[in-house]
């Protein structure tokens, strides 16, 4: 199981931007993390097309199967709708991994138990602004 942003566990971050500018402000290699939305497919196009990993926030299982086409590395979600999505993600050999936003380390438990690829605690999101 991957942990993202566990307070003893060293771990890449992920750089959440809200418009293609903030780019600018993100570290070489990073991951750059954005919410799923028809307003963002520039930006999710302009990522793919560049090479650079991002994870999706996705809502909904139309979301999450969109975040896989679209080459998503990571797709974050919910507890609620974690173990659909792994399902999803195993029948259709997704690449990216489903990562669930947690932030107690007791979820750890139940999570991997669901057999979740990973989780991410609030300090693994930094917020980039232009």
């Amino acid at each position: 199981m991957l942990l993202f942003g566990h307070r003893f566990i060293e771990s890449n971050l992920f750089y959440h931007i809200f418009d293609i500018d903030a780019l600018q402000k993100t570290p070489p290699s990073s991951t750059v993390y954005l919410v799923f939305s028809e307003a963002n497919l520039d930006i999710i196009e302009h990522l793919r097309l560049n090479k650079i990993n991002f994870a999706l926030g996705v809502k909904t299982i139309r979301e999450l199967i969109y975040a896989a086409a679209l080459g998503a590395s990571y797709i974050m979600l919910s507890k609620e709708l974690a173990k659909t999505a792994q399902s999803i993600a195993e029948t259709y050999l997704f690449d990216a991994k489903i990562v669930v936003h947690i932030h107690d380390e007791e979820e750890i438990e139940e999570l991997a138990l669901l057999g979740i690829d990973g989780v991410v605690f609030p300090e693994a999101i930094v917020k980039v602004s232009f």
